[in-house]
């Protein structure tokens, strides 16, 4: 099994994350349709919670691992990289279980308190899918310490297919039989458990593979290579690990957050029946649309930490500064098209795929604001790289703090839309700090004096979607919304998605310099549309 470099890496991870995510959005559409905004929301109140445990369940230690399993495989010391594999996957057994327990008997305790008392028995369902993923993450964070990013790719497209398949079928032959709306989100939400079992299977049949290949490689193994004692192992794991889960912790925990306060908060002006149906929203529309932009920042903050750590052990400042220049480059530039298409289309879009449109306000704030989120998830990776852990928790504790004081003061001027615009400023507030500080590290750059070039190619795109819309009215407004909703989003949505490669091109945003990191085929089918320029210079930025 071959190594993989940031970007083919990254571009697997990538792929396998925008198909689970299109599942996932696919998922919560027909969903809504059976279960309606409530039932939708009961199931996003189960997956949220999920999520949040989930993070605490993994204590960090996938990430932790991929760093320090990446940096013995680069020293050498293989013996050391499979006891502090093996250290972890007690720990998340152990965790598991506990969690898992803790999840199912205060499930009542949490739906009572979150205004959505009905949602119990999604909680209890969905609660079983803790004995399996901190195993699944501690596997994948191993294969990505080696730089292997399929076997992990692979499982994550198996077990959104398995997922969402058996989560639609639970939940319609349910209500087919009769059972209420509360019972059959509780079968959407068991799929997640059927998914994992799938997942599982297929990272425990690459793990059997790569160690037969191992075991060729070395033979008996290498008797004078030095052991951790499993107290050992702990001790390196947790110390780089319990930094992460609190940095981790912090987009599930702001998922967390609103699902959990926004009956509360919303409940005194609208009751809890409108509220109800707002965390439907929330949830089951502006939370799985906000999350495709972020695909690639995802699959660069896992690929990015064994590339920057195994630079940073042997101390070759050189790399570290082109592969953090490299990741941010693409983690914004993979972004904007997606953040700037679905923020400007998200009426529409939210009409095609729904019920009704409502809530389109909702989805595009939260939409954009995901650009800085982008940024704090790379930088944070980076840092993280860099063994400056501690750092990302303070600037999200910080962003967490602002969040909570905005969500607060918000909620009550703006309704529902203070939640998207309380999440933006955390991310914002954690980025820019992250930024800073990573400048005080290494001599980054992005795009220098290009960022005109940037700011211009987003400004076309948004005027070009937002004249398309109202073309788009004056052609079908008053007729079948279904078709003028569909027409709007193709029409508008697809032309800013082809606009943005010929603008960044004429801009000189993307150099034959930049797409020189890009693989081969990447740069052959960029170069077939746009003739790109040659890098000019430019200031550090």
């Amino acid at each position: 099994m071959a190594k993989d470099s940031l970007v083919k890496g990254t571009l697997i991870l990538a792929v396998a994350a925008l198909v689970a995510r299109a599942l996932g959005l696919v998922q919560r559409v027909p969903l809504e349709h059976l279960l309606g905004k409530d039932g939708s929301g009961m199931f996003g109140q189960a997956n949220n919670a999920y999520l949040a445990l989930l993070v605490i369940a993994t204590a960090g230690i996938p990430s932790a691992l991929s760093k320090l399993v990446s940096e013995r495989m680069e020293l050498g010391r293989h013996r050391e990289a499979q006891d502090l594999f093996r250290a972890s996957v007690l720990f998340a057994l152990a965790a598991g279980v506990v969690l898992t327990a803790g999840l199912y008997l205060l499930a009542p305790w949490y739906a009572e308190f979150s205004r959505v008392p009905d949602s119990a028995a999604a909680i209890r369902a969905i609660s079983p899918t803790l004995l399996l993923f901190p195993l699944i993450a501690m596997l994948r964070g191993y294969f990505q310490g080696n730089r292997m990013m399929m076997p992990g790719g692979i499982s994550q497209i198996v077990e959104q297919l398995i997922r969402v398949a058996a989560a639609l079928a639970l939940a319609g032959v349910l209500l087919g039989l009769g059972f209420s709306v509360p019972v059959a989100a509780a079968g959407a939400a068991f799929g997640s458990v059927i998914g994992g079992v799938a997942a599982l299977a297929v990272m425990l049949y690459y793990y059997r593979k790569l160690r037969r290949e191992q075991a060729a490689k070395s033979g008996r193994g290498t008797a004078d290579e030095t052991r951790l004692r499993t107290g050992e192992a702990y001790k390196l794991i947790l110390r780089i690990s319990v930094p992460i889960t609190l940095f981790s912790l912090a987009v599930p925990l702001l998922y967390m957050l609103d699902s959990s306060l926004l009956g509360p908060l919303l409940a005194p002006q609208m009751g809890e029946q409108r509220a109800a149906e707002w965390l439907g929203i929330l949830t089951g529309r502006a939370q799985p649309i906000a999350g495709l932009p972020i695909i690639l920042a995802v699959a660069l903050s896992q690929s990015v930490i064994p590339v920057i750590s195994s630079a940073y052990a042997k101390g070759d400042a050189d790399e570290v500064a082109r592969q953090t220049s490299l990741c941010l480059r693409l983690s914004l530039l993979s972004g904007l098209p997606a953040v700037v298409a679905l923020s400007v289309a998200a009426e529409p879009l939210t009409g095609f795929l729904y019920t009704d449109a409502e809530g389109a306000g909702m989805v595009s704030l939260l939409t954009a604001g995901t650009i800085f989120q982008i940024l704090m998830m790379t930088t944070g990776a980076i840092l993280m790289g860099l063994g400056r852990v501690n750092a990302c928790v303070a600037f999200v504790g910080i962003g967490l703090a602002v969040k909570l004081a905005a969500l607060y003061a918000l909620t009550p001027l703006l309704g529902p839309n203070g939640i998207p615009v309380s999440t933006s400023l955390c991310f914002a507030v954690a980025s820019v700090l992250n930024l800073w500080y990573l400048r005080r590290m290494v001599a980054y750059r992005v795009f220098g004096v290009r960022w005109v070039g940037l700011i211009a190619t987003v400004l076309g795109m948004s005027a070009a979607g937002h004249a398309l819309l109202q073309l788009a009215e004056e052609a079908f407004g008053g007729g079948n919304q279904y078709l003028h909703d569909g027409f709007a989003l193709a029409l508008s949505g697809g032309v800013m998605l082809l606009l943005y490669p010929v603008l960044l091109g004429v801009t000189g945003v993307v150099t034959k310099a930049d797409a020189a990191a890009f693989p081969p085929r990447v740069r052959r089918l960029i170069g077939r549309f746009v003739k790109l320029p040659e890098a000019g210079k430019g200031t550090a930025t």
